[in-house]
Formats: C-alpha cells, structure tokens, sequence
C-alpha cells in the first residue's frame, strides 16, 4: 500500500558476448513493463541483447510514468548519471552510448527534455516504439535528432515484434491502451491518447505464441482495459469478456487477469464471465479513488459512492470468492475532514484484500492542478497514514483468512531457501506462496495448504506432504 507507482525495472540477463549491450529502466504500471519487454524484442533484430546494468550499456532506454508528481525531475538526475556513465565509457575507447527517454514523460515533456537534457539523444512517445530502429540509424547519422509521437497505437501494435523469448510462467499482454475519461487528476488521456483496441486476432496470436512458450497465466493490460471493444475475425465487436472466453480455450492458457478497469465499464456480460470462467481468476483491481460523491464528481470519475458500492455487490453476487483491490487518492482539491471519512467508511464497507494509496499530487495540465483548496502536505500525510492502517488491516485479515483454506498455486520460481527445496507461486488472489519441497513444480498449478497469512504473501505445503 505505497503511495508511488514505481515498479522496479524489468528484470535483465547479462548481454552476451560480442552483442550490443541494451539497458532499459522501467517505471510505473504493468504496460510500461509490457512496453519495456517489445522496445527489447524490436531491438533484437539489430544486435541489440538486454544487460542488468546501465554502466558500459551501448543503449540506455528510461521508460518513464508521468503518474506521480516529480516524475520528470528524478528523470533528469538518473540522466545526469547515465551521461556521467557514457562519458567514463568514452575515456576507457569503449565507444559511444545512446540516450533514450520514452514513455510518459517524454510524450508530456519532449520539448523541455530536449532543452534541458542535451545528452538525450531519443524521445519518443509510447506509441512510436516501433519506430526505435529508425530512430537510431537517424541519430548515428546526426546526434541529436528527437521524436516525440502522436497517438497511432495500430501502428504500433502492427510493426512491433510478438513476445518471444519468454522468460518465467506469466505474461502481460496489452489489449486496450488509452483513456476517454478525463479524471480531473490523470494525465493519461493526454500521453497515451483515445482508447482503442487491439484486434481480436492479434490478440489471440500472440496469447497463443506466449502459451507455446510455456506460459501459463496472462495478464490482459489497458488504461481501461474493460472498455476492451475489438474488432473480431467475423468483423463484429467483442468485448473483454468474450475475448477472455476465446482466450480460455488455448491449450496451455489456464489463468486470465486483467487490469486496470473502471467502474463505469464493468458490463453485465463480464460479471457473468467471473460467474462461469473458470481460467477468469477471482481478483479484481477496480479503481474508486474516493468515498465522497462530491470529490468523485470534482475528480470527474462519472459514478457515485452508491453506484460502486452495488456493483461491487452484484460481483460478489456471481463469484461469492471474488477479492477486491482498488486505488485510493486522499487529499484531492477541497476535500474535507468529513469527506475522508466518507472515504474510510467504503473502504471498510468494501473490505479490500488490497489497495493502492496516495496522496493527490498536481500534474501539469489536468483540470485539478488548478482547482481552489489544495490540501496541505501535512493533512494530507495524516489521512494517509489512517487510510494505510485501515488498508494495512483489511490486507493481514484477508490473508489469515486463507489459512486452512486449499488454494491452487501456480509455481513461478525457487525460493531462497535451497535446502528445503522451497518453490515460491502466485495464489489466484495473486498473493505469493511459499511452498518447502516444491522447487520441481515450477510452471506447473498445485494444490497447496494453506498455513500461515503474513501481509504480503502465504505459507503453505503440499496436499499429502
């Protein structure tokens, strides 16, 4: 329950020898990681193979989230380091090292990126990844040449590479990018663009090429993803939940997630998909970000507190199992003692098995950033600090909740513990499983008994160990 969005960066091996050595850093959400994983996959083909390290790197690309207040500011200091980096690199006669910022910031902030960093070479946008070979050519011509993008996500998703070289059991896969809400606090209509949704059959394709890879889980990804309307192969429009019907059935393909969605979006068809999909895993992510029917209508979300509360109902309605996660913001413009409170009293009617929280933080250009009645740094700590109590709370019960239970556990990796053979997997409520005796079940599903519940992950053993 941290109030930053920031992810670690994806996961790299060293480059082998001989090969261009690639450096990317990611922050923020899932698409970002997703976005990370095809920049390397299009770079492939020119030599390019990713290192854990930016020192010596040939190309450093920072994959930058505009979420968080400050976001471009800690891009500027990582860059003075990475330009520290190439220059060390210069004097040892190891050659040159290609800058890039992408992502968010560098699709709100290109032209002051370009003035303030002069060491960058490459900006470009999240919709003009595919244009990454064609950008370095152009810039080993003539240092210094910058792109930022307009929003052509089919193009994108046309040029760049499927998936492959897959590393671990579970894969994201983007499906919807984009937003047409306008929340009064979000930039994200303005750096990724309108929604739009990828075809049904790409989709497929690439779901089916991560399933011969041995991948067994898939997170669906989008800035909406439940406003999912593709185009499908008989050229009618499918929604998520038929999309995630489709996708049930690829040998191989045993767990459905998806993530982010909105409120306004959840479609009676897809509550009946949790009801009868069995692969359509029991853990919803389903954003509020405020308890007050005023602040949800300054915040611009286009539902109430009611509203949320009865659909969250009419879910657990038709999958009794089901868990919430959501998002939290305290502080917004004008927001009362009262009106926090209105916030603590869903979540408690809520009961969420987590959540994500933070304190409401201007960004440049959204209606909020202007709005009268900025709360104070030190109410707004105050109020975070109840709501992460509470949220810390509801999170422990939830997990002691599990003990005794019998859950299905999807073996994802070994755990530290090598003499007790301990494999570490992913519960149905994405909650992480400790398991003794199970380093040989990696990549499989396993029944595992449950007990122990901390608050980040479960202890469990096998059935019949």
């Amino acid at each position: 329950m941290s109030d930053t969005l920031t992810l670690p960066e994806v996961e790299t091996a060293a480059a082998p020898e001989g090969t261009k050595r690639l450096f990317i850093k990611t922050y923020g959400c899932q698409m970002n990681v997703y976005d990370s994983e095809r920049m390397a996959d299009v770079l492939r083909p020119l030599g390019y193979a990713t290192t854990d390290s930016p020192e010596g790197a040939d190309f450093v690309i920072l994959n930058t989230c505009h979420i968080r207040e400050k976001a471009g500011e800690k891009i500027y200091s990582e860059l003075g380091k990475i330009r520290q980096m190439r220059e060390r690199k210069l004097e040892r006669g190891e050659g040159g090292m290609t800058i890039a910022v992408a992502g968010c910031v560098a699709q709100a902030e290109g032209e002051e990126i370009m003035l303030r960093a002069p060491a960058v070479d490459i900006v470009v946008g999240p919709q003009a990844y595919h244009q990454l070979p064609e950008l370095l050519t152009r810039t080993a011509r003539s240092r210094g040449e910058r792109i930022g993008a307009d929003f052509a996500p089919n193009e994108k998703f046309d040029a760049m590479p499927v998936a492959r070289g897959v590393k671990g059991f579970t894969a994201f896969l983007t499906v919807q990018e984009g937003c047409d809400k306008f929340c009064s606090f979000c930039v994200v209509p303005y750096t990724r663009g309108a929604e739009w949704s990828r075809p049904v059959a790409d989709v497929l394709a690439e779901a089916r090429g991560l399933a011969d890879q041995g991948v067994r889980e898939v997170t669906l990804l989008g800035q909406n993803v439940n406003a999912y309307d593709g185009e499908g192969p008989d050229g009618t429009v499918w929604t998520l939940a038929r999309l995630a019907r489709a996708l049930a059935e690829i040998p191989g393909l045993d767990r459905i997630r998806y993530t982010t969605s909105h409120a306004n979006d959840m479609s009676d068809d897809l509550i009946a998909a949790h009801a009868e999909l069995d692969a359509l895993m029991p853990y919803l992510h389903l954003p509020v970000q405020a308890g007050s029917d005023r602040i949800l209508r300054l915040m611009n979300r286009k539902h109430g507190r009611q509203k949320y509360i009865d659909l969250i109902g009419r879910i657990r309605e038709a999958r009794p199992d089901l868990a919430l996660a959501g998002d939290m913001i305290v502080g917004f413009p004008g927001e009362t003692d009262r009106e926090f409170e209105d916030t603590m009293d869903l979540v408690r009617q809520v009961d969420y098995a987590a959540c994500f929280s933070f304190m409401y933080s201007p960004r440049p250009g959204t209606p909020a950033a202007t709005m009268p009645g900025q709360i104070p740094a030190e109410v707004m700590k105050e109020r975070l600090k109840a709501l992460q109590d509470l949220l810390f709370e509801q999170q422990v019960a939830f997990n002691q909740a599990q003990v005794g239970k019998t859950l299905n556990v999807l073996f994802e990796r070994k755990g530290r513990h090598e003499l007790r053979a301990q494999g570490i997997g992913r519960s149905p409520y994405l909650q992480s499983v400790h398991v003794d005796g199970a380093d040989h079940l990696l990549g499989q599903i396993v029944p595992v008994r449950i007990e122990q519940g901390n608050q980040n992950s479960l202890k469990g053993s096998l059935i019949g160990a």
